[in-house]
């Protein structure tokens, strides 16, 4: 029986898409689902959920949940990582805070101020689960879920290399899923690679019978203002390969669209949106406990559109598909730092996950990528040194921090935040430091 351990399932609403979609494939309706939360609340809504979700689809799994990460990992063949550390009070402070220093973002969890305080929270618990994994898993696979993607992978990859950790996420699917259904052509008839890093790699290979769908593209472009009036789409007419994340989450990797207000409304931006969205996983919460009060079955998606539940049935069945995964740069993309994680496509079988090489990126795309690296190579480097001025450096260095405040500015936000999120930081991060 195969045992998958869910780390952070009280992410309830996720977490029963992942279920369900797992436990749709024959091969894997019997596996073990093991549930951990550190909310006890939430980690019983889980259960009561995957439990459900599982008499729904006529499931023979066996469920388990414990507060206890230890107990729920142990003899894992899998383990999901989705975890939040602080949750969203935290998340809004990522927010908030900056903004009242003159600093916007959009969502502030995958790089720039944002990005950085997240993963200084998240890097301990990354650490304590694979000596968790060490001990108790070793052969298992972590299949990391967690923002920010590029710099946790790369932390798990410098305290825990002997751990195999892959980094998921599914922003090249929907891009191109979105994107074929803009050119009007059936998703499962186009061919599709992207490289990059998470949240910023580019749509290299886009065809359709062999041609590439970019011409057909910039002609809908061309022929909509609307559409021009996004930030994917400006990045793609400027650069000349479309990035595969959200124009919510670009905004915020650049120094272009969230300096003024011209900019906000030329682009259609909302600033502190994930904070609203937040709010909105709250509610999620609450409804999800009304469904299970009034003994209602779940609306449930159809087809995977996460990678970690075909990831899971290519190793355990053999199956050979092709996915998008975030790994550390061991010659998969040549113009980006080694070492740092990269998000390439990647073949599955029972032997595992496989990424790609991709050769070079175009020399923008890497350029746009640099910084991008630069603010994870500090952050990493910070945690592993115990170095605040590390911290502070790596806000300087994002395009969107020094375009709009000062380096005197910067290290007094970076203070600010320190002393908000207290003992979530390691211990040798949270002191002050001053302007």
């Amino acid at each position: 029986m195969v045992h998958i351990a869910f780390v952070g399932a009280g992410s309830v609403v996720f977490t029963r898409q992942l279920v369900s979609d797992i436990l749709r494939f024959p091969e894997l309706s019997g596996a073990h689902l093991s549930l951990h939360d550190i909310d006890p609340d939430r980690l019983a809504v889980a259960e009561a959920s995957t439990r459900r979700v599982a008499a729904q689809l006529g499931a023979d799994a066996q469920v388990t949940a414990s507060t206890d990460r230890r107990t729920a990992i142990a003899g894992a063949d899998f383990v999901v990582n989705m975890i939040q550390v602080g949750g969203v009070d935290a998340t809004l402070r990522d927010l908030e805070i900056p903004a009242r220093h003159g600093l916007l973002q959009t969502i502030g969890d995958t790089t720039g101020v944002g990005g950085i305080f997240r993963a200084l929270r998240t890097f301990p618990v990354i650490e304590a689960l694979t000596t968790d994994m060490r001990e108790l898993c070793p052969e298992a696979w972590l299949l990391n879920y967690t923002n920010p993607m590029a710099m946790n992978v790369w932390w798990a990859s410098v305290v825990a290399p002997d751990i195999k950790t892959v980094g998921l996420c599914h922003s090249v699917y929907w891009t191109a899923h979105d994107l074929a259904a803009l050119v009007g052509v059936p998703v499962e008839e186009t061919r599709f690679r992207a490289a990059g890093i998470n949240h910023q790699a580019w749509l290299l290979e886009w065809e359709h019978e062999g041609q590439s769908l970019y011409p057909r593209l910039a002609e809908k472009i061309a022929g909509d203002p609307e559409l021009q009036r996004r930030v994917r789409v400006e990045m793609f007419r400027r650069i000349g390969y479309y990035p595969t994340e959200t124009s919510e989450h670009s905004s915020e990797y650049l120094p272009w669209f969230l300096r003024s207000p011209e900019q906000i409304e030329q682009y259609r931006l909302t600033p502190l949106e994930y904070a609203d969205i937040s709010r909105a996983n709250l509610a999620q919460l609450d409804e999800t406990r009304r469904i299970l009060a009034a003994d209602e079955d779940f609306p449930l998606e159809e087809g995977a559109s996460e990678y970690a539940p075909v990831i899971i049935h290519s190793i355990v069945t053999g199956t050979p598909r092709e996915v998008h995964v975030n790994v550390p740069n061991a010659g998969l993309i040549d113009n980006l730092p080694q070492g740092a994680v990269v998000e390439v496509p990647a073949t599955v079988d029972a032997s595992g996950v496989h990424p790609v090489p991709m050769g070079a990126l175009p020399v923008q795309c890497a350029a746009i990528n640099q910084p991008y690296a630069s603010v994870g190579a500090l952050t990493v480097e910070a945690a592993r040194r115990g170095d605040p001025v590390l911290v502070r450096q790596a806000a300087l260095v994002d395009p969107n921090t020094s375009s709009v405040l000062t380096p005197a500015q910067i290290w007094a936000l970076c203070d600010e935040l320190v002393a908000a999120h207290g003992d979530l930081l390691p211990p040798a991060l949270r002191v002050q430091v001053g302007s």
